[in-house]
């Protein structure tokens, strides 16, 4: 389960609609696609087994082959199964590219997904062949500090190179390789010694990255940035908007997955204590998001007073004062939301109900180690 906000568009994030886990549900029809990314995510994770026994199972699968990249990575915010038609050889000529390889915006993990999906159902060796290259892809791209940037093997550099825990980016990494290495469906389908070796590695240092990013304020364990500096560990500057900060959903996935752990050790328990404290600290309340449609017809959004509304998080704190920070593309932080112009209030999420879904998990958590 993870607990991340809609990058895609502003307001809260909505809980139920991101949860990149695998569930069975209904697909959608194909005389009802549509061919978007967003379209292609509820093709993987809410298809039902017997869709992967269709042919348009099948014509999909040399779709995902395709677009594979010589890394054994993909690349992001595709709509694999759109047909290709005559552009099939532009396809094919795009799969020696390595600087667009990537796990942000589900990227890889999708077509990871698929594929075991699909092998299960239909054990194609080919589809076995391509998921192994994207295991590979993963374990490859890791640094030696446990993290993974969000590009890679090569990228143009500035921000790419950062830890990112920008839209689960990396929860969603290690999450696989957990479930690699547990064999836990639908990625049960290695068995190889060697490689479950690798894969317990790769998690185990991507938790002690976890650890290490974790911010520290007067000796006090509190939350994450979006992304870190590779080599300093410090919170980290992406696009314009996106400054050094303490940031809420990324951090309230990071402590999911740090709860999941099994027999946490004192260091795991320190830093989920520390980020739950964090967050009772910084919660907002008596206020809500208002999404609206402006006199020009363009998007907007508000935030207005409300006693009854449930305790939601700013994207963003500020690193000095901890105070909800907001920025236009001029880079220039400001305290409110209504400070920055229209394009940004309207186009990015700048508040997050993602922790208050830990505080029940919580506190099962806390009563099963005794604390």
């Amino acid at each position: 389960m993870f607990f991340a906000a809609p990058y895609a568009s502003a307001g809260v994030s909505d809980h139920e609609n991101h949860i990149p886990r695998y569930k069975t549900q209904v697909a959608v029809t194909v005389e009802k696609y549509k061919y978007t990314s967003r379209e292609w995510k509820s093709i993987v994770r809410k298809s039902p087994d017997s869709f992967f026994r269709t042919d348009e199972a099948v014509r999909i699968a040399e779709n995902v082959l395709d677009y594979q990249r010589v890394t054994g990575g993909w690349p992001k915010n595709i709509a694999i199964h759109e047909p290709l038609g005559d552009r099939r050889n532009e396809v094919l000529e795009a799969k020696k590219r390595r600087t667009d390889s990537t796990t942000d915006n589900d990227a890889t993990i999708l077509e990871m997904t698929y594929l075991a999906r699909l092998y299960h159902q239909r054990p194609d060796e080919r589809y076995k062949q391509a998921f192994m290259k994207a295991v590979d892809f993963l374990l490859d791209g890791q640094y030696d500090n446990g993290g993974w940037p969000q590009f890679w093997p090569e990228n143009r550099g500035d921000y790419q190179t950062h830890i990112t825990y920008n839209d689960n980016a990396m929860v969603q990494t290690l999450t696989v390789i957990r479930d690699l290495r547990d064999g836990k469906t639908p990625f049960d389908i290695i068995t190889d010694k060697a490689i479950k070796k690798r894969l317990a590695k790769a998690f185990d240092k991507g938790v002690e990255c976890i650890l290490n990013t974790q911010i520290i304020v007067n000796g006090e364990p509190t939350v994450w940035c979006q992304q870190h500096d590779s080599k300093t560990l410090a919170p980290a500057k992406a696009r314009a908007y996106e400054l050094p900060s303490f940031c809420s959903a990324e951090s309230a996935s990071l402590v999911y997955m740090l709860m999941e752990i099994p027999n946490p050790d004192s260091r795991v328990k320190a830093a989920v204590n520390g980020a739950m404290k964090w967050f009772e600290n910084h919660k907002l309340t008596g206020i809500k998001v208002v999404r609206f449609i402006d006199s020009e017809g363009k998007s907007d959004t508000k935030v207005v007073e409300d006693a009854g509304a449930e305790p939601i998080w700013a994207r963003y704190y500020d690193l000095e004062e901890a105070e909800p920070m907001f920025c236009d593309r001029d880079g220039v932080p400001r305290r409110t939301l209504a400070e920055i112009g229209r394009e940004r209030r309207g186009g990015y999420g700048w508040y997050s109900n993602s922790p208050a879904y830990l505080y029940p998990e919580y506190e099962k958590w806390k009563k099963k180690y005794n604390m």
